[in-house]
C-alpha cells in the first residue's frame, strides 16, 4: 500500500505585501489616518486577534476594495497586559502587586508597532507609492516593506 502525504504549507499562498510601522499613536488614531491619506475605508473588527488561549490580544481594522480586488488590513504587534507578580514575600499579609507584561504578535519585529498587510490578488499595489505616503504623515516614525518569507511566525498573518 502507497503512503501519499500532504503538506499543508502547499496550499497556503503568500501572495501579500507586508509593511511594518513604527509610532505611538492608539489604534484607532492611526486608522483614521491611514482611510485620510490613503483614501481606504479600514473599520474595527468586532474581535480582535487572539493567542495563546487569550493570553494575548491584537487590534485588527480590515477593509475590502471590492473594486480593485486589495483586501486591506491594520494589525497591532504590541499587546500590553497586568497580570499578578508571581514572586513571594515571605510575610502573611504579602502585597498583590501588577506586572505589565508585553507580548508581541510577530516576534521577531519586536519595535515595530503596527503592521499593513496588503493582500492583492493582481498585484496592482504600488509598495513605493504608499511607503511615499505613510512617510508623509507626521505621526509616523517610520515605515518599511517586510518580506513576508522571511517571517518564522508568518501563521500569526493568517484570519
Amino acid at each position: 500500500m502507497a503512503l501519499h502525504k500532504l503538506q499543508v504549507d502547499d496550499f497556503y499562498d503568500d501572495s501579500y505585501k507586508l509593511i511594518a510601522i513604527h509610532t505611538r499613536l492608539e489604534d484607532y488614531r492611526l486608522a483614521y489616518l491611514l482611510n485620510k491619506h490613503l483614501e481606504l475605508k479600514l473599520e474595527r473588527k468586532e474581535h480582535d486577534i487572539d493567542f495563546k488561549y487569550l493570553e494575548s490580544s491584537y487590534s485588527i481594522f480590515e477593509w475590502h476594495n471590492e473594486t480593485e480586488y486589495v483586501f486591506w488590513n491594520l494589525i497591532s504587534n504590541v499587546c500590553k497586559k497586568e497580570q499578578d507578580s508571581l514572586y513571594s514575600s515571605g510575610t502573611l499579609f504579602g502585597n498583590n502587586e501588577k506586572v505589565l507584561k508585553t507580548f508581541h504578535l510577530i516576534s521577531e519585529y519586536k519595535k515595530v508597532d503596527y503592521f499593513i498587510k496588503i493582500s492583492d490578488e493582481i498585484q496592482c499595489v504600488d509598495d513605493n507609492y504608499i511607503l511615499t505616503k505613510l512617510q508623509s504623515i507626521p505621526q509616523i516614525i517610520t515605515s518599511y516593506t517586510v518580506d513576508p518569507l522571511k517571517i518564522k511566525s508568518k501563521d500569526h498573518l493568517i484570519f
